[in-house]
């Protein structure tokens, strides 16, 4: 990029010189070696790309089958541990026992006075309409 700059530079100056008035002339130099490339690599300069690029992707790993895990579970047998037995010892600020017999069914409800209703019915109110209007002559 940067050569092909630099003559598009030389080549508009050296136009810009040829269409101005030659007073002295220019001196050539012969003897001076043409640089190449390859003579003057850029530092930092990247590795060529390769010519051939790599086409698709590498197939996938295989990935192992994981096993199946039943849905249903087994009954676990379980039984409940006997109670321990204690002793009648009195219990200092235990709750009084429980009676052996509960009350069935609830109180009767207290007796609601009747409420009286309203009426439904809207009464009809009349009209008002005022008298015409009359001119007098």
């Amino acid at each position: 990029m940067a050569l092909s700059f630099a003559s598009i530079d030389v080549g508009v100056a050296a136009r810009h010189l040829l269409q101005q008035p030659q007073t002295q002339s220019l001196p050539s130099f012969p003897n001076l070696p043409t640089p190449s490339r390859s003579l003057f690599p850029w530092p930092g300069a990247l590795p060529p790309l390769p010519t051939t690029l790599p086409t698709g992707l590498p197939p996938l790993p295989s990935i192992p089958s994981v096993p199946t895990i039943p849905t249903a579970i087994p009954p676990i047998p379980f039984s409940f541990p006997p109670l321990p037995s204690f002793p009648n010892l009195p219990n200092l600020g235990a709750l009084p026992p429980l009676p052996t017999t509960f009350p069935r069914g609830l109180p009767p409800l207290p007796s609601i006075p009747s409420v009286p209703t309203t009426p439904t019915t809207v009464p009809s109110i009349p009209f008002f309409s005022p008298p015409p209007f009359r001119s007098t002559p």
